[in-house]
């Protein structure tokens, strides 16, 4: 109270800084009288008396006053009497709490509980929150008995039991808890006590539209506008929204742009309804509404304008404030996001529309352009045309017409400087595609001249290097771009693919690591660690990876072969002979796969399996010779030797200068008895040797066959028996000179053998 009194009297005095004027003014307050006129002066300053009232005899010397001498009073001074009272009287102890101040403790208790539920729920603690809610109730029904008990039903605080009672109903609703929610609400609703509760009855909508129940939501909707009065249009209008989004979900466009078109034309449009009046007019393909529409959406107010003239110096005058003083203005701050999302949503809506507004969508692009130029007239910060021309430019590439696409983004070569470094990008990616290195890497170079802090022009510049082979030039790209900006996911795969080139496998390892920890669902990051491990003969961690990228591609066969390759390394059969399996199930043409199945059977000697496989692959490869050797070699196992010579005969005869199916054709006939094919088959298989030693030596061919050699292959063939009985010493010898010519039967199964995959 003094102070008070101080700041509003006391220099109007004259200033009085001294305690006496201080004093004055407080016993003036409190109701005592001020010392006289004769001790005070009117300004508040303190003369000395004329008289010697003040016990002393007067003075008669007649030196004047100096500020050297004192001022004729001691440091006693003490005009309130204090120092006589001595000590202030001891504290009086406080008694117990009557009833009403225990009920007041209990209902503090419950307005923190709530506030604590409240908070939880916002950090994002539901299951927390929900529980002190519940214990607030708790408390307040607890609050409510006792008051009643001590006949305090008066005092009972309604206000207490309604934010008890929606507190807990939002915390269910946060749960997922909707029944009980609903319960809930429905308490607060029936009580008549609650004057504005029927607004609850849209949380109840929402939560009937979470559930899919759409026409129990639009129902509550409805009754909730009912009880809103006129003078809260503004909820009206966003409950008719929630009408309207409502409508949408179930498909009736007709209704929901009836809702929509209420909010439009009630004086008080926003960008998010105008947005969704257009998706549903795009959803009925109606392209004479979407124009008018579209005219309309562009004349919405932006959020925080009250003149489009000038809102932008306003807030550009007030960023520069802001970045002198270095101070941070929330409220602008706000409005610079919402007039972002502003802009958003008409690039979207443009974006959305243009390529259906005519026949031909560069006539639909024309239009859109045209408009948004005429709204950057109103407001130049926006660039909305030349954000439409950078789309139109990405449609001619979806469309394949690269050379338009080239020249319109030319064409931003002469805008700012944004734009310009956007369309080099754009330029040096698409003759990235084209493989056109010289003109990628100069539009490369102009991007980063215009932006030299751009990380994406750097990594296309890095890209270009990669392909030449440049690994030390595209990791230095890669790198600097990454301290331009240490989460550009681009620059940091390729950092790892530059490193893992250079084998510097556990550099690359480490950024792809910290890139998966940034995309966690990434199935290509995920590949490249697996596959790093598995070239650092980690084959059991990259097993594991594998198969964490297989939960994510269960049907990808690339992954399950690798899958497969990783256990045989590991010589677990079973789990690669599963995985090569499924890959080949998933894509039966990887030749890879069916190579090693049919080796897989062939060691495990179930040749009519492989038999299969080598079939599949010779289909596959119709002019590849030893997928048919490995089936008919598959028929010369299972002793089906009619079927192999068959097979061979078959090779001979559109492979006439293979000598692997000419020594097969001799132990068949051999085996077989067939004297006089073997003889024949012997004697092409000589010419085909002779033939290819003096394609290697330059010596002449001999055409004819010496008689004496002639005359030991016939005995030779005269003396085979069957090669399981008991051979005649002369047969013994004549099939020495044939094993020495041809081979011996296992070492041509050996031949076979290593044309399959280990």
């Amino acid at each position: 109270g003094i102070n008070a009194e101080y700041m509003g009297y006391g220099f109007a005095n004259g200033g009085g800084l001294m305690e006496g004027g201080f004093a004055a003014l407080g016993l003036a307050k409190a109701g005592m009288r001020p010392p006289s006129q004769g001790m005070w002066g009117g300004t508040g300053i303190w003369q000395a008396p004329l008289s010697a009232s003040m016990g002393g005899a007067p003075r008669t010397d007649n030196r004047p006053m100096s500020s050297h001498r004192k001022a004729g009073y001691s440091s006693n001074f003490d005009p309130l009497k204090q120092g006589i009272m001595g000590p202030p009287p001891p504290l009086v102890a406080k008694t117990a709490d009557s009833p009403e101040e225990q009920c007041l403790e209990i209902e503090r208790k419950v307005n923190t509980l709530i506030e604590q539920s409240a908070t939880l729920s916002l950090q994002g603690d539901y299951p927390l929150a929900l529980e002190k809610a519940k214990e607030a109730s708790r408390r307040e029904r607890l609050l409510c008995k006792h008051r009643e008990q001590l006949g305090l039903g008066d005092q009972i605080n309604i206000d207490l039991t309604y934010s008890v009672h929606f507190n807990l109903a939002v915390q269910f609703q946060k749960n997922q808890l909707y029944t009980e929610a609903l319960n809930t609400y429905s308490l607060i609703v029936r009580n008549k006590q609650y004057a504005q509760s029927g607004r609850l009855r849209v949380n109840m909508g929402n939560i009937y539209y979470e559930q899919n129940k759409v026409s129990l939501a639009i129902k509550m909707y409805r009754l909730a506008l009912d009880q809103i009065p006129n003078s809260g249009k503004d909820l009206k209008f966003k409950i008719i929204r929630n009408i309207g989004n409502a409508y949408v979900k179930i498909g009736q466009y007709q209704d929901a742009i009836a809702s929509y078109e209420t909010i439009m034309e009630g004086g008080n449009p926003d960008i998010q309804t105008g947005f969704n009046l257009l998706l549903c007019y795009y959803a009925l393909g109606d392209r004479d509404k979407l124009k008018r529409h579209f005219g309309k959406l562009l004349n919405i107010r932006k959020y925080g304008a009250t003149d489009d003239d000038d809102i932008d110096e306003v807030v550009d005058e007030h960023e520069k404030e802001q970045e002198v003083f270095h101070v941070e203005d929330h409220l602008r701050s706000e409005i610079r996001e919402r007039r972002s999302k502003h802009m958003e949503v008409l690039l979207t809506a443009a974006r959305l529309i243009a390529p259906m507004l005519e026949k031909d969508w560069q006539q639909g692009f024309d239009y859109i352009i045209d408009h948004l130029r005429h709204y950057e007239l109103k407001d130049a910060s926006s660039r909305l045309a030349s954000e439409m021309e950078m789309c139109k430019a990405l449609a001619f590439l979806r469309n394949k017409k690269f050379s338009k696409a080239i020249e319109s983004l030319k064409a931003f070569e002469k805008k700012d400087k944004s734009l310009k470094t956007r369309a080099a990008i754009n330029l040096s990616y698409l003759y990235f595609l084209e493989a056109d290195v010289e003109n990628g890497l100069k539009h490369a170079d102009n991007a980063i001249s215009a932006d030299k802090f751009n990380a994406r022009a750097l990594v296309n510049r890095g890209c270009f290097h990669y392909v030449r082979e440049e690994w030390d030039k595209a990791k230095e790209l890669f790198t600097t771009a990454l301290s331009y900006e240490a989460d550009c996911i681009e620059a940091m795969y390729n950092y790892g693919l530059t490193a893992k080139q250079l084998g510097q496998y556990e550099d690359a390892l480490t950024v792809y690591k910290k890139l998966q920890s940034m995309v966690p669902d990434s199935t290509e990051v995920i590949y490249q660690i697996a596959n790093l491990y598995d070239l650092m003969c980690d084959f059991h961690t990259a097993g594991e990876w594998f198969n964490r990228l297989a939960s994510r591609v269960p049907t990808d066969p690339n992954v399950l072969a690798r899958l497969g390759t990783i256990y045989a390394k590991e010589d677990d059969e079973a789990q690669a002979f599963h995985y090569h399996l499924e890959a080949y199930r998933h894509f039966p043409v990887n030749m890879d796969v069916i190579a090693w199945l049919g080796a897989y059977f062939v060691r495990n000697e179930v040749y009519e399996k492989a038999m299969q496989f080598f079939e599949r692959a010779a289909q596959i490869q119709p002019n590849e010779v030893k997928w048919q050797l490995m089936v008919a070699s598959c028929h010369r196992r299972i002793q089906a030797y009619p079927q192999a010579k068959a097979l061979y005969e078959e090779i001979h005869k559109k492979y006439p200068d293979n000598a692997e199916c000419l020594r097969y054709l001799v132990h068949i006939c051999n085996d077989s008895d067939l004297k006089e094919e073997a003889v024949e088959y012997h004697k092409k298989l000589k010419r085909l040797e002779a033939k290819m030693r003096q394609d290697d030596t330059g010596s002449p061919l001999v055409e004819e066959m010496p008689p004496e050699e002639e005359e030991d292959i016939q005995l030779e063939v005269v003396g085979k028996g069957s090669r399981h009985n008991k051979r005649q010493a002369q047969a013994e010898k004549q099939m020495q000179a044939v094993a020495k010519a041809t081979g011996d039967e296992d070492e041509v199964d050996l031949d076979v053998d290593n044309m399959l995959p280990m």
